[in-house]
């Protein structure tokens, strides 16, 4: 469900793509992994441009973006 709320805000104005690792790749540059509150770097850390889409949170720190905020970009 939060793979599919991310997809759906962020299609509509950019170009979404499935990459190799992480969850989305965003204008072929940016890769978002998405998950819950605990969800951590380990399957993107050392990747450039990586961030984590973390459902459960209410504010953001470094890469850590609460997933709700994507809402906004429709």
């Amino acid at each position: 469900m939060r793979e599919c709320f991310f997809y759906n805000q962020l299609s509509v104005n950019h170009e979404v793509r499935y990459p190799v690792k992480g969850d989305f790749k965003v204008d072929a540059r940016f890769l978002f992994e998405v998950g819950g509150k605990s969800k951590n770097f380990e399957q993107i850390k050392d990747l450039p441009d990586s961030f984590l889409a973390v459902d459960g949170i209410e504010i953001g720190h470094h890469n850590r973006i609460p997933l709700w905020m994507f809402g906004l970009l429709y």
